[in-house]
């Protein structure tokens, strides 16, 4: 064991999508290096960028927190003395709730769900919202989510609509008078996700094809959206309104406020400081491609650690040919350790495991 191996070693490591959790996946790892070197310190930081994940990275930074039926509960602080709500659209209307491999509906799943959880957090009393908003499985513009906070859809006939898109192709009125008001101390909504409203850069183009929808739906989802852009006061090319199917532009509406969600769940959860004394830093996700440099879990932990000097470690479910790897001391993917990547994902804790093993050799030394 090198001198350098006496500071603790950070694992801040995402979720593999669909596969493990980011607290499991961290244990994970942390089992395997503890497997090779007993006495290592080891922090374990599980960090989310606001999808699937992004709860269990707050409760395991947080030991005051407490789970409720949908959402997350944080202590009580002099910001938001009746505690924080943190509430996951993944949880709650994610496209992991419909099953593996996923019944995509691209025109008639919703927000429903999520904006229930949000408003089962308001009702509660918190004083202040953090939302997370990735991996949705719905192309709603967050109707469903207004809806259920009190807002009024209707068609032409003023009739309600049905859930999903194919309510937005019918939408004629947007009734906000009876939406709640936002909690004292705001809600903060946490996406890894710029791309604006509509166009060929907009939620249906970009993420619709994700959600079952075909080249044939993609214009149709993207006309149903701007029909829906039309009624509501905000500007659909505001960076991110098209994060999470059009989420991001309903909370827009509700006066919400949009922040890269990696960069604030690591604050919240103190990751800089727990770097401050690292010998190294373990991070990953599911597949690490070019998309993972634009705002993921992975590159905002690679860039903290490589301003403070400290070398840094790659996991991967699988890492993509197009993906500079270079900066990484160590680099595992799971689907080369495994032989493939479906014995990768049938035993993700088996394979993190020895992962962790992996790199304890390689860099102690």
């Amino acid at each position: 064991m090198t001198e350098a191996s006496a500071a603790p070693i950070v694992i801040a490591i995402d979720s593999f999508k669909g596969s493990i959790r980011a607290a499991d996946a961290a244990q994970a790892i942390a089992g395997g290096w503890r497997s090779v070197d007993a006495e290592g310190e080891i922090l374990l930081c599980p960090m989310a960028d606001g999808g699937e994940g992004t709860l269990d990275a707050f409760a395991a930074a947080d030991p005051g927190a407490r789970r409720m039926s949908s959402w997350l509960l944080l202590p009580a602080t002099d910001d938001a003395p009746n505690g924080t709500g943190v509430v996951e659209l993944a949880s709650t209307s994610g496209i992991e709730l419909l099953g593996s491999p996923p019944q995509l509906r691209p025109w008639d799943a919703d927000t429903r769900g999520f904006g229930d959880a949000i408003a089962a957090a308001l009702a509660h009393g918190v004083s202040r919202l953090i939302l997370g908003i990735g991996s949705s499985a719905s192309t709603d513009g967050g109707a469903g989510m207004l809806t259920a906070l009190g807002a009024r859809f209707t068609d032409a006939a003023g009739r309600p609509l049905a859930p999903g898109a194919r309510g937005l192709s019918h939408i004629a009125n947007a009734d906000l008078r009876e939406l709640a008001p936002l909690p004292p101390g705001g809600v903060t909504v946490l996406s890894d996700v710029t791309s604006p409203l509509l166009g060929e850069r907009g939620a249906a183009a970009v993420f619709g094809p994700q959600k079952g929808a075909g080249i044939s739906d993609i214009p149709r989802l993207d006309a149903a959206l701007a029909r829906f852009a039309d009624l509501l006061d905000v500007d659909p090319e505001t960076p991110g309104a098209g994060a999470a199917g059009g989420t991001g532009f309903g909370l827009l509406a509700w006066g919400a406020r949009l922040v890269p969600g990696a960069e604030a769940v690591a604050q919240l959860i103190d990751l800089p400081a727990r770097l401050a004394a690292a010998s190294l830093v373990i991070t990953g996700e599911g597949s690490f491609d070019r998309s993972s440099a634009a705002g993921k879990t992975v590159s905002h932990v690679y860039g903290l650690a490589a301003a403070r000097g400290i070398p840094i470690a790659l996991v991967a479910g699988r890492i993509a040919r197009d993906a500079s790897s270079s900066g990484f001391s160590g680099r595992i993917s799971l689907t080369e350790l495994a032989g493939s990547a479906a014995s990768a994902q049938s035993e993700p804790a088996r394979w993190l495991r020895r992962a962790g093993a992996e790199l304890a050799h390689e860099l102690n030394g």
